[in-house]
């Protein structure tokens, strides 16, 4: 599928018509003021990345890998963590 390039003229009507997104005036830019001074609670929580998974001292690496089906329909078969289960088994086989 191609998609047709628009030229600047067709952006600017495309801008200009929508009501809920009006283009920012020299004025309003003039007035505008870095995120962190207007929210600066806000700005120092997204820079500690408050939340989620804690950083692993030996994060895993993804692959692309192509196995037997047999081989993985067994791991699959034997429930939620056969992707840790297979991580073990080549551990083994590799000597690890």
């Amino acid at each position: 599928m191609t998609r047709k390039q628009l030229t600047e003229e067709q952006i600017q009507r495309m801008i200009d018509s929508d009501p809920d997104a009006p283009e920012a005036t020299d004025k309003q830019l003039a007035q505008a003021k870095p995120f962190d001074t207007v929210f600066p609670a806000l700005a120092d929580a997204l820079r500690r990345n408050v939340g989620g998974r804690p950083k692993s001292e030996n994060p895993k690496v993804a692959v692309s890998l192509r196995l037997d089906q047999e081989v993985v329909a067994r791991f699959k078969a034997s429930g939620p963590g056969w992707q840790t289960r297979m991580n073990d088994a080549l551990r083994d086989a590799a000597g690890l």
